[in-house]
């Protein structure tokens, strides 16, 4: 089998693949362009579907739509209706959902980071 050595610590190929792996499974979860952002609005708690439309600008209700079924079908989200008049429609981040909330903090820390490296200068609006 390949070894690789990077730092004094030598890799198999097999580790390296075993690696891989699991990250594209991820990836493959929460691919596209509004997966995390949707994840990210329903961080701050329960929403209906125009909330969330409106939180996340450029999004269409047909793609909003089409992500809200693909994350409610990996668990990640849950779609609740109840009966009243009108019908009410709220989504929220499953237990499993929820799980995401340290990966995306990182994500978030790395990119204020990288844009602070690379833009000179944090544009965050509050």
């Amino acid at each position: 089998m390949l070894e690789i050595s990077k730092a004094n610590k030598v890799h198999t190929l097999g580790e390296c693949t075993k690696s891989i792996l699991p990250v594209r499974d991820a990836l493959e979860v929460l691919s596209g362009k509004w997966k995390l952002p949707i994840i990210i609005s329903l961080m701050f708690g329960n929403k209906r579907f125009s909330q969330i439309a409106k939180e996340i600008p450029g999004i269409t209700d047909k793609m909003l739509s089409k992500e809200l079924r693909d994350l409610e079908a990996n668990c990640l989200v849950k779609r609740s209706v109840f009966d009243s008049i009108p019908v009410v429609v709220e989504y929220s981040l499953t237990n499993y959902g929820n799980s995401l909330k340290p990966v995306i903090e990182v994500l978030r820390d790395w990119g204020m980071a990288h844009r602070k490296r690379i833009m000179g200068k944090v544009e965050l609006e509050e």
